[in-house]
């Protein structure tokens, strides 16, 4: 039965890994971002190109490429041929003189956490400060990236920056949106929890590994090994429906841009 359920496992695809470039969920509004969908490919070769569908919200895209450019803020999703559709990316558009950029892809404790507070088409952004639930966590004399070099749960919160900008002369101080930040459990303590629910019926060696294209940590596995077989296993194994429809949604609005002081 177990080598049945192995079998079964490995003729299942794997959700594509949906990644965007740059890194960043928030852009100013006219700017453009890429949309990469990197997932299963069957094995027999077709006389036909492998197909991708792009979504945003319930929204089919009219585009079958691998990557595509996108400027609507929202939630994006890809689906290859016979596999699951990918986790989301939400995309916001600002039109504020100040935004705060935020890695799209989870982060892990013990890894880097970092952002960036961008002014309007990167103007350079002077006594530059950035928050952590209302509390100033780091100051800047210029436009600089805030890292924190090994993330802790402790660091999830809202973030935010402030600064002042010359345009032509300097502004007074302007202010980001907040941006929610998570930092998610170490993978090692997710692999000792998914190997407490195993059955001990059989021996089981257990190990962390990556599978296939990392992308921010989002191509992350655990590899379970019980008679003689393996199984690169991601974290999230439930797929998700995708039912396009002639509705659309949105995730996120556009903000306006004040005018300068």
């Amino acid at each position: 039965m177990w080598e049945l359920t192995v079998l079964l496992l490995l003729a299942t695809p794997e959700k594509p890994i949906l990644s965007l470039h740059p890194p960043w969920t928030t852009i100013f509004k006219g700017e453009k971002v890429t949309l990469r969908c990197d997932g299963y490919h069957p094995l027999l070769l077709e006389l036909r190109p492998i197909s991708t569908l792009w979504y945003l919200g319930h929204l089919l895209l009219p585009s079958y490429k691998k990557s595509i450019e996108v400027h609507t803020p929202g939630v994006y999703r890809c689906q290859t041929r016979g596999a699951p559709v990918s986790d989301p990316i939400h995309l916001s558009v600002s039109n504020d003189w100040l935004i705060l950029q935020v890695p799209y892809a989870a982060v892990f404790e013990g890894e880097p956490l970092v952002m960036r507070c961008r002014g309007w088409y990167d103007k350079t952004v002077y006594k530059l400060h950035y928050y952590h639930d209302g509390q100033p966590v780091r100051y800047f004399h210029s436009s600089a990236n805030y890292t924190v070099p090994q993330a802790r749960a402790s660091d999830s919160g809202r973030y935010q920056c402030s600064g002042t900008m010359r345009i032509p002369v300097e502004s007074a101080p302007m202010f980001s949106a907040k941006v929610a930040v998570t930092v998610q459990e170490a993978r090692h303590a997710a692999a000792v929890r998914l190997l407490q629910v195993q059955s001990p019926r059989a021996p089981l060696r257990l190990g962390c590994g990556v599978h296939g294209p990392r992308a921010g940590g989002r191509g992350a596995g655990i590899v379970l090994v019980r008679g003689g077989y393996s199984h690169p296993q991601r974290p999230e194994t439930q797929p998700m429906a995708a039912t396009p429809g002639p509705r659309f949604s949105l995730g996120l609005g556009v903000h306006h841009r004040p005018g300068p002081r």
